[in-house]
C-alpha cells in the first residue's frame, strides 16, 4: 500500500473563520492570493488576471500551463492538492480563441482557482496533460479530448471515454457539430447494432475476455504493454 498524507480542509494557520460571501459583484473584487503569487512567479506567462462573481480566472500561456500547475500542486504556500475538472469552452464568434480550463481547489487554504490556457484559431488543439501532477487528470483529459477533440500532450491513454473509440462523428461539444449528429439516424443505429458490446476495454480484464481479438490493433498493442491508467 502506498503512503499518502490526508489533507484537512481549512488546517493551514491564521485562516479567516469560512462564511458565506454576501454581495458578490459580478466583476472585481479581491483576487485569490494565489494570482499574485503567480505573477511574482511567472511574470508574462501569466496573461490576464479576472475575478468574476468572486472567483479568480488566471489566463496563462498555453506552454507553461503544465509547469504552473505543477508549480501550484508542489508549492507549500499553495497547495493545490485536487484537481475537481479539465474542460473547455469554445464560443460561438468563431475569431476567439478556445480555452482550455483547469479548476484546482486548495483544501488546505480553502482556495478556489481556475486557469486558463487560450489555443487561437487556426492553431492545433494541444495542450499539456497534468497526469504527471494529478493523477485524476486521466479521465478528466480523455473526456475533454472525446468531446473537443484537445490532445492533452503527456497523457499515458488518451483515447475516448464516453463515446466508443471507432466514433466516426467528429467531437460532440464543439460548435461546428450538428445537434442531430452527421451521419442519418439509419447510419447510426446500423453502426451501434455492428458493435460488438462485449468489446469493453479494462487494462486488466482485457487480455482474457473473448472479445480481445474484435479489437483494434492500436487497442490491442496499448494493452499489451504501457501503465494501467484509470481502469
Amino acid at each position: 500500500m502506498s503512503d499518502f498524507t490526508v489533507i484537512v480542509a481549512g488546517s493551514a494557520p491564521d485562516l479567516p473563520v469560512p462564511a458565506t460571501p454576501k454581495h458578490v459583484p459580478h466583476r472585481g473584487g479581491p483576487a485569490n492570493p494565489s494570482a499574485e503569487a503567480l505573477k511574482a512567479k511567472f511574470g508574462d506567462a501569466i496573461r490576464r488576471v479576472d475575478v468574476v462573481w468572486g472567483e479568480t480566472n488566471v489566463t496563462v500561456d498555453l506552454a507553461k500551463a503544465g509547469e504552473i500547475i505543477a508549480w501550484l500542486h508542489d508549492d507549500p504556500s499553495q497547495s493545490y492538492e485536487y484537481l475537481s475538472d479539465v474542460t473547455a469552452v469554445e464560443f460561438r464568434d468563431r475569431a476567439l480563441p478556445m480555452e482550455v480550463i483547469w479548476h484546482l481547489r486548495s483544501l488546505k487554504f480553502r482556495r478556489f482557482l481556475r486557469v486558463k490556457g487560450l489555443i487561437a484559431k487556426g492553431q492545433p488543439l494541444v495542450a499539456p496533460s497534468v497526469y504527471s501532477v494529478y493523477k485524476g487528470a486521466d479521465w478528466l483529459e480523455r473526456e475533454c479530448y472525446d468531446m473537443f477533440g484537445i490532445t492533452f500532450e503527456g497523457h499515458p491513454d488518451l483515447r475516448r471515454i464516453l463515446l466508443w473509440e471507432q466514433y466516426a462523428e467528429g467531437f460532440p461539444l464543439r460548435k461546428d457539430f450538428p445537434l442531430r449528429g452527421r451521419f442519418s439516424r439509419a447510419e447510426q443505429l446500423r453502426q451501434a447494432l455492428a458493435a460488438n458490446p462485449e468489446a469493453r476495454y479494462s487494462m486488466e480484464e482485457l487480455t482474457v475476455a473473448d472479445a480481445y481479438a474484435d479489437l483494434p490493433a492500436d487497442m490491442r498493442a496499448r494493452i499489451q504493454g504501457g501503465e494501467a491508467t484509470g481502469e
